[in-house]
């Protein structure tokens, strides 16, 4: 597989935000893998395969181009195990930058020769995150238009404890 870029967070639960900065990297790079993180310093609201599952779901419209996967560990080493040499990361704000600028750096002294990508999101999307969601959704709130319809479905059941 040629020109892999890889499109790695934790997705709890996916926004809009996410499918469009997804979309968009699929208009650019042939090959998209979306990669779930298990990470074990957050405590997630969904498992990781809810999470995987409704990232199939909200990008099944971009064919091929987009695979979800999920992975453990360091993202240098599934960066590796799939072959790109592209990371996507988002930024919505000046204060992402300082953080994700450390992350690209680690990165590349981790594996020289991956390059991170970095995406501003649309304005439409620029104050989302998943924790104001998860907030949100917690005291009543709507977030219809901020996730897709299967994400707000799971968000509603999980808070009635289904």
């Amino acid at each position: 597989m040629k020109n892999v870029a890889i499109y790695p967070g934790t997705f709890d639960p996916i926004t809009n935000g996410h499918v469009e900065l997804i979309r968009r990297s699929a208009s650019i790079f042939p090959n998209v893998i979306v990669l779930v993180s298990a990470n074990t310093r957050k405590t997630p609201f969904f498992t990781v395969e809810e999470r995987v599952q409704m990232l199939r779901e909200a990008v099944a419209a971009c064919d091929e181009a987009v695979r979800v996967k999920c992975f453990h560990g360091l993202l240098v080493d599934a960066v590796r195990e799939y072959g790109a040499k592209i990371i996507i990361r988002g930024l919505r704000a000046i204060s992402d930058f300082e953080y994700e600028s450390q992350m690209a750096l680690m990165n590349r002294r981790l594996a020289p020769g991956v390059e991170t990508f970095f995406m501003i999101s649309t304005e439409d999307h620029a104050y989302l995150s998943s924790s104001f969601v998860k907030e949100i959704a917690s005291l009543g709130g709507d977030v219809s238009s901020m996730v897709p319809p299967g994400v707000e479905k799971r968000l509603k059941n999980r808070l009635k404890g289904e």
